[in-house]
């Protein structure tokens, strides 16, 4: 017998909105923004709480003629902090912490400041943390860990301002989330996804990147250069990292977080927004855990993801059942995207000018 998610998947059905006319259009843009010979990217929409559109072109690498599929994984970078604002949420509902946590509860040998910086300000960007990449040594020569975000970081008894009064976007803080995971779960962060979120949800074949084990199905990261040639760019010194930007996922199994999300399956993601949020400075939008969303004529949510090799896109609207996954093995690539969100937009099925909302977080 069929699960529901097996029969979503097959359900590649034009709706009301969802005309021939559109879905000749997606493929027209796939094909001009991709080679099927060369890296490429991966198209995924869901309308109505059904897959309306599911498409990939181009290969996982240059040196193999192996195809991009829906089942492709692709890393997802900065999209990854949904799983890992998710496993804070479970903890906190599990009563195993709680978002007024100071840092030093976890790590006490932080810097005076860490007394000052809570869980929820983490979560939210709002913590006024300093970056990692800006004390990064210039002779790094390993990758660096989450745990060596903590090392970097740890002793620095200054924020960028008064934690809680402002926002500013910050891979280490969710670094330091993932550790967080980890000191109060008794497990490694990869485990703890493993167990509480991709395994109950049938995300069968999604990963946390651990170097030295093998993702299987996966896509190999690309850049181009100044004239536009592609060059392998697949790994740089901050991409062992876990807790920003560590999951691997592809469209197949990103369909059921999504399906999970609709159903409130782990959690209540809409209620926990409203408990963990912070305003975004000349911006009507707003970040809580892992998504920035606005709420003015319903739920929409968004994250990109983009790294030395990758770029992403998800972007939701929970009361129409509305999800958009696009996945590229191509490092700053959204300007692709735009003109295929512009035309679902124009179809009725997206809402805002995702490019404006983009570009109003960076």
């Amino acid at each position: 017998m069929k699960t529901v998610v097996q029969i979503l998947i097959c359900l590649i059905v034009p709706l009301s909105l969802f005309s021939q006319t559109l879905q000749q259009d997606l493929d027209a843009l796939l094909a001009a923004a991709f080679k099927p010979d060369q890296p490429g990217g991966a198209l995924l929409v869901v309308e109505g709480g059904r897959v309306v559109y599911e498409k990939a072109v181009g290969i996982v690498n240059l040196e193999l003629d192996e195809k991009l599929t829906p089942q492709t994984n692709f890393r997802m970078a900065s999209v990854s902090k949904q799983f890992t604002a998710m496993a804070i949420l479970l903890l906190e509902k599990e009563g195993k912490l709680s978002f007024d946590d100071p840092l030093t509860r976890f790590f006490p040998d932080f810097a005076p400041v860490g007394a000052h910086i809570t869980v929820g300000q983490l979560l939210t960007h709002s913590s006024g943390i300093r970056a990692y990449e800006s004390v990064m040594p210039d002779d790094l020569q390993e990758q660096l860990s989450d745990a060596g975000v903590l090392a970097l970081i740890k002793g620095i008894d200054n924020t960028y301002f008064e934690p809680g009064t402002a926002f500013r976007y910050s891979n280490s803080a969710y670094c330091l989330l993932a550790l967080i995971v980890e000191r109060t779960s008794g497990q490694s962060f990869p485990a703890y996804l493993r167990k509480r979120i991709f395994r109950p949800l049938g995300m069968k074949d999604t990963r946390v990147y651990e170097a030295g084990k093998r993702i299987k199905n996966r896509a190999y990261g690309y850049a181009r250069d100044e004239s536009g040639q592609l060059y392998f760019s697949d790994q740089s010194l901050t991409s062992a990292t876990k807790g920003d930007g560590g999951v691997y996922t592809s469209l197949e199994d990103y369909l059921k977080w999504h399906l999970a999300l609709q159903t409130n399956r782990l959690i209540d993601l809409e209620e926990a927004l409203d408990k963990v949020n912070a305003p975004l400075p000349g911006n009507k939008g707003r970040y809580g855990a892992g998504w920035f969303f606005k709420k003015e004529d319903g739920l929409e949510m968004f994250h990109s993801g983009s790294t030395c090799g990758f770029s992403n896109m998800v972007i939701r609207i929970p009361e129409k059942g509305v999800m958009v996954a696009f996945f590229s093995n191509i490092a700053g690539n959204h300007e692709a995207f735009y003109p295929i969100f512009d035309r679902l937009r124009k179809a009725g099925i997206l809402r805002s000018d995702i490019r404006a909302w983009h570009e109003a977080t960076d």
